[in-house]
């Protein structure tokens, strides 16, 4: 390029401004149609985040196994509240039915970063907390 070292620091500016109101402008048309990564409701005991993932989980975490279901309702309500009396100071990342030992489980993330899933019962009783994102 040519011209003075001015003129091709003002360029350089001006190109960055517009490669910006581009990617702006993408990811406003994204959020404001719904197209991108998305996010499950957070009835469902998912909220979301800037990347689409559940606030608060783990990258690894997931939207959870396909054999297991978001819990809604009522009852996601009353087991949110006894994941976070478990562990207290913690987040709820996301709630569902569970496939293995259990009927219910919450994943959390801890207030310390570490990530436990707790276990309830029929009945929505916490069975137990276990270290990790469940077995």
């Amino acid at each position: 390029m040519r011209g003075s070292p001015k003129v091709r620091a003002a360029a350089l500016v001006a190109a960055g401004v517009v490669g910006g109101g581009v990617l702006a402008g993408t990811l406003s048309a994204t959020a404001a149609t719904g197209t991108g990564t998305t996010t499950t409701p957070s009835t469902s005991g998912y909220s979301a985040t800037a990347a689409g993932a559940p606030a608060g989980a783990a990258p690894s975490s997931g939207q959870g196994r396909s054999d297991e279901t978001p819990v809604t309702g009522a009852n996601l309500a009353t087991l949110k509240a006894a994941a976070l009396k478990a562990v207290p100071g913690g987040t709820v990342d996301r709630v569902e039915t569970d496939s293995g030992d259990a009927a219910y489980e919450a994943h959390m993330t801890k207030s310390d970063g570490s990530h436990v899933t707790v276990k309830f019962d029929k009945s929505l009783a916490v069975t137990s907390v276990e270290d990790g994102m469940g077995k």
